[in-house]
């Protein structure tokens, strides 16, 4: 089931995205990292089990079964990144939640991934990163 839904997603994305330009397909994996590659000279397939992406500049394969969301955007987005790990070491644990709140109250983004502190990925930060935080800790999903 899911991996026919991921199917239609697909398909539902590329006829949308025919309406636009967009310079970049991201894929957010359901570990919280993001990856993004080139929209130049896109093609992507996919079988039962992976998505293979080729463009301009590579070519990946990603399994369907790590694939949260895929989207097309003009913003680069920077390198890959763990959703969450706002100090960026490499994991999610209470140092990033205290890591989140001291950035709320002081706005100082320095030692921290903002991308990352976007738990809640409505595109800014704000105290309701912080209960999804907190939730994912707690309960170990999205």
């Amino acid at each position: 089931m899911k991996k026919t839904i991921i199917t239609m997603l697909i398909a539902l994305v590329a006829i949308f995205a025919s309406a636009e330009t967009y310079s970049y397909l991201k894929f957010t994996k359901t570990n919280g990292s993001t990856v993004t590659y080139s929209a130049v000279g896109l093609k992507l397939t996919y079988d039962a089990t992976n998505v293979t992406i080729t463009n301009a500049e590579t070519t990946a394969t990603i399994a369907l079964a790590e694939v949260q969301d895929m989207y097309f955007s003009n913003e680069a987005g920077g390198s890959e990144f763990i959703r969450g790990d706002v100090n960026g070491d490499g994991s999610v644990t209470i140092g990033d939640v205290t890591a989140l709140i001291s950035y709320l109250l002081s706005s100082d983004a320095t030692g921290i991934n903002v991308e990352a502190a976007n738990c809640n990925q409505d595109n800014s930060v704000s105290i309701s990163d912080v209960t999804a935080l907190i939730s994912f800790l707690l309960s170990g999903t999205w």
